[in-house]
């Protein structure tokens, strides 16, 4: 993924919106077990996530959440935001193989205090499975 723009706080509207997709592995699962130290056994145990309500292997939420930081820092607002606040309503399993669209929406600006709130919404399937709302700082030209 590569940076597509970086918007100031003067750019942004609300209704605005950006989305990227990202397919979960069993790799990715590894990895972030590894960095985040959450290895619980119904994200890396195949036996045991089949006793779970689940029967299969899930995805950390917070692997969800990780996708919603990478469009805020990469493509809306972009480099230079930074998170204030972030609420998180996980709705279903993301599972090995799933492709998760993340997509967040601007839906209000504070301008006098460069902050902007934003919709979360990460789906698999057009099946919403995190939901969530944000609170960015976001850069000024003025700045």
């Amino acid at each position: 993924m590569s940076t597509q723009n970086s918007y100031c706080i003067e750019d942004l509207s609300v209704g605005m919106e950006a989305s990227q997709s990202n397919t979960v592995t069993e790799d990715i699962i590894t990895t972030f077990a590894e960095l985040s130290g959450d290895r619980n056994p119904v994200h890396m145990d195949a036996d045991y996530a089949a006793k779970t309500i689940f029967k299969e292997r899930i995805a950390h939420g917070m692997l969800s959440a990780a996708y919603i930081s990478a469009v805020f820092g990469m493509q809306m607002p972009g480099p230079g935001a930074i998170y204030m606040s972030q609420t998180l309503a996980f709705k279903a399993p993301v599972k090995i193989g799933d492709t998760v669209v993340t997509t967040v929406k601007v839906t209000e600006l504070v301008p006098e205090k460069k902050r902007a709130k934003f919709e979360c919404i990460c789906a698999v399937d057009g099946k919403p499975v995190v939901v969530g709302e944000a609170m960015l700082m976001v850069p000024s030209r003025g700045a």
